[in-house]
């Protein structure tokens, strides 16, 4: 479903991603780790065609999507969920939603797709009419996500996910990413600090260290690798 080559990224003199490689196969969930500032956000957003990248090839869906602005990469089924959340605060629950779908122009599938996302998470279906800005949290997490779905993608780029929740939250979303990825057939990129979820969740990984992947394989067994251990899962 998509593959990345040699990618290389910067923020004016400093270089981000070293010439990453990694690839997300269909239907899977891919876990990207590693510390602050090592590149997993930077990943996502070039990605999505918020950055662009100084050399290197990106290939989503058997398409050269390389430096592709991000309504075209939304409008090939690409979603990205940014960290931090990044809803619309002023608006609200539904309003939201339909931004979501706002390149979609058959009013009866993003009926179907509300009613997807509201099944998803009934905490968005009872406060609708909501500003989303005084949700909570984990309220705003699963508007995030569910705002992401509503583009009807068939991959998802989920960017800390757990991040400021509480763990009972945490649990919630993360079985939610369980059942979208098993009953949708969703590909899944996720990039999240708790590793020891992401890897527990992920069918494969990749750890990135300033810039580099300096590990991949399948997500079982970099669990025990004693360096993943040591440096990731404070064994």
């Amino acid at each position: 479903m998509l593959e990345i080559k040699n990618l290389v990224v910067g923020y004016g003199a400093i270089t981000a991603l070293q010439g990453i490689s990694l690839s997300a196969p269909a239907g899977g969930i891919v876990s990207l780790i590693g510390a602050n500032g090592a590149g997993k956000t930077t990943t996502l957003k070039t990605l999505s065609g918020l950055l662009k990248p100084k050399s290197g090839e990106i290939f989503y869906d058997g398409k050269n999507i390389t430096g592709l602005p991000p309504h075209q990469i939304v409008k090939l089924g690409l979603s990205h969920v940014p960290e931090g959340r990044m809803i619309f605060a002023n608006l609200t629950v539904l309003e939201n939603l339909q931004l979501g779908a706002y390149l979609q122009t058959d009013r009866q599938i993003v009926r179907r797709e509300l009613d997807h996302v509201f099944s998803l998470f009934p905490r968005l279906n009872e406060r609708v009419k909501q500003v989303a800005g005084t949700l909570s949290g984990g309220e705003q997490q699963m508007l995030a996500i569910g705002r992401a779905l509503m583009s009807r993608p068939k991959m998802l780029l989920l960017d800390e996910p757990s991040l400021g929740l509480a763990p009972l939250l945490v649990k919630t979303i993360f079985e939610k990413i369980i059942e979208i990825n098993r009953e949708q057939g969703l590909t899944i990129l996720l990039v999240e600090q708790n590793a020891n979820l992401a890897l527990e969740i992920s069918h494969s990984g990749y750890v990135l260290e300033t810039g580099k992947v300096v590990l991949s394989g399948d997500s079982a067994a970099l669990r025990q690798n004693p360096q993943v251990k040591r440096a990731y899962l404070g064994g």
